[in-house]
């Protein structure tokens, strides 16, 4: 009997280990972020059935062991429709967010917190909150992240390879696990670029949100495209423009 009641809380050890890997990765990679830059984009956006045009506009600071990322989206007729911020300090993890804020057209700001003495994710939205454990993200972080890995560990972005990360959103968190799908020559402001593709798709068993990032190798793994495509066929899609080194 004693044997089986060790083996039993082994096992299910084990499998708290493995749940705890599936739903909040944590893993300490090398990472160089990319340098301090002025990232412009072209923005196509369909929601309910309506095309829009827009440009968008992202400022990418990294030095002195801090990070800021300033992003602003702007479309025909609407104006300014999404504006957010991240920052943070760099640590052995890479990216390490402090808050996260957001402000969508028509809706309140909210503001996501990573409470670095209390390692807690907290949220404005609701009451949940999550461990820090290493390696977290918010929805503005993570494609920086991937690109301050990449430049790191170039050789590790090949097809099939996967990379996962906690994300952090408006009012609660979860696994994105990102796929190097291929190397695609995609055009840009600039001409044509070889940029590595990768997806995150959403959970098998619940419709969500699938973000696509292309990063170019050849301009300091930027990131030169994103697209983010929703179930009913709405998308946000963002080709780079041109980039200002800082």
């Amino acid at each position: 009997m004693k044997k089986t009641s060790i083996l039993y809380a082994t096992l299910l050890l084990a499998f708290a280990a493995h749940a705890a890997d599936t739903e909040h990765p944590s893993t300490r990679r090398p990472t160089n972020p990319p340098p301090s830059a002025d990232l412009s984009y072209n923005l196509k956006v369909k929601q309910s059935g309506l095309s829009l045009n827009g440009v968008a506009t992202v400022q990418w600071r990294a030095g002195d062991g801090k990070y800021s990322i300033a992003a602003e989206s702007r479309a025909a007729i609407f104006g300014k429709v999404v504006e957010n911020h991240s920052d943070g300090a760099i640590d052995d993890y890479g990216l390490a967010p402090v808050t996260f804020h957001e402000k969508r057209l028509r809706k309140d700001p909210y503001t996501t917190s990573f409470k670095r003495d209390t390692k807690t994710i907290a949220f404005t939205e609701s009451d949940t909150t999550y461990p820090i454990i290493g390696g977290e993200q918010d929805r503005l972080s993570a494609q920086w992240q991937l690109a301050a890995i990449a430049r790191a560990t170039p050789d590790k972005f090949k097809p099939g390879s996967e990379f996962s990360m906690f994300v952090a959103g408006r009012r609660d968190a979860e696994a994105w696990n990102f796929k190097v799908i291929k190397i695609e020559t995609i055009q840009i402001g600039t001409g044509e670029v070889s940029a590595v593709h990768l997806v995150k798709e959403p959970p098998a068993k619940s419709p969500g949100q699938q973000v696509d990032l292309w990063l170019a190798p050849s301009m300091d793994w930027y990131p030169v495209r994103v697209r983010f495509n929703d179930p009913d066929g709405d998308f946000v899609d963002q080709v780079l423009e041109k980039v200002v080194k800082k």
